[in-house]
């Protein structure tokens, strides 16, 4: 039997979703984390791996008792209720950040920017410090490569469909790595504003193919990402710090284009900074 969900606790799940949404859009934050700091993770992580072909199988061979328990075991109530929250988040966030990009661009690139570094501090962190040569070896790989990318010219991406498709297969392989965002990867392979553009307008074939290349991504690639991070867990991490921190080079020059190269402007590079700062606190504070 599908288990229940009262009105009270279907709402609270759905703000839950609504949180988790909002910050996906947001370049160097993690809907995982809200999800973390709200004490869903743990419910969502065991639903999203409940789901199989085994309902569809179950039912074609008249096992309806098999069938009903491997849906239970989704939890579809749950994430039904969540994945709307998420989708009004979503959608809620694209538009106030289209909004402010036009308005505001060097200081919300310079909150993108405070947002990057602080994230990529916290994914060093984690790095054992018996591994601190081997460490520093790898982030100096990564920045240099994210440096290198950085200083590319991403506009000659286009936002062609391959491109797109590329950019979902790389952005949704991210969120199962630590601290990693999708939308900073779509940041860094320019789709970023062109997506939010696409949710806000509801133009539905460049949302259709990112989405296919996420789950693409996911199929094919979240097992090996698991794996590295489980045999070279320092390398992997030292590497995301470096490459992070390179391809912040980017965002500065975005925010240079802007004309935001004024004292400031890193107002709100500092309020990046401490929001991070603030979500780790409440990590610690209640951990799951």
């Amino acid at each position: 039997m599908v288990s229940r969900i009262d009105a009270p606790q279907g709402g609270l799940i759905f703000l839950k979703g609504v949180l988790m949404g909002m910050c996906d859009i947001i370049p160097g934050v993690s809907g995982g984390t809200i999800a973390l700091i709200t004490g869903i993770y743990e419910r969502l992580i065991s639903a999203i791996g409940s789901i199989s072909a085994v309902p569809v199988t179950a039912l074609l061979r008249g096992r309806r008792e098999e069938a009903a328990e491997a849906v239970n075991r989704v939890d579809p109530l749950f994430l039904v209720i969540l994945l709307a929250g998420i989708g009004l988040g979503l959608l809620t966030m694209s538009r106030i950040i289209l909004i402010v990009l036009k308005t505001s661009p060097a200081e919300t690139y310079a909150f993108f920017f405070g947002l990057i570094i602080a994230s990529s501090v916290l994914i060093y962190y984690r790095i054992e410090q018996a591994d601190a040569v081997i460490a520093a070896v790898w982030v100096g790989l990564g920045l240099a490569l994210g440096y290198g990318i950085g200083g590319l010219d991403q506009s000659a991406l286009g936002h062609s469909l391959p491109v797109l498709f590329i950019t979902g297969f790389i952005a949704l392989c991210a969120m199962i790595l630590p601290g990693i965002s999708g939308a900073y990867i779509t940041l860094l392979m320019n789709q970023y504003e062109f997506l939010l553009a696409a949710l806000a307008s509801f133009h539905l074939v460049p949302l259709v193919v990112y989405m296919t290349g996420g789950v693409a991504g996911l199929l094919s690639m979240s097992r090996i990402l698991k794996l590295m991070l489980r045999r070279y867990h320092t390398q992997s991490l030292a590497f995301l710090t470096g490459l992070m921190l390179g391809s912040t080079r980017m965002v500065y020059d975005q925010i240079a284009a802007a004309g935001g190269t004024v004292s400031g402007v890193w107002v709100f590079g500092a309020a990046g900074v401490l929001l991070i700062a603030l979500m780790e606190l409440a990590l610690r504070r209640f951990p799951v």
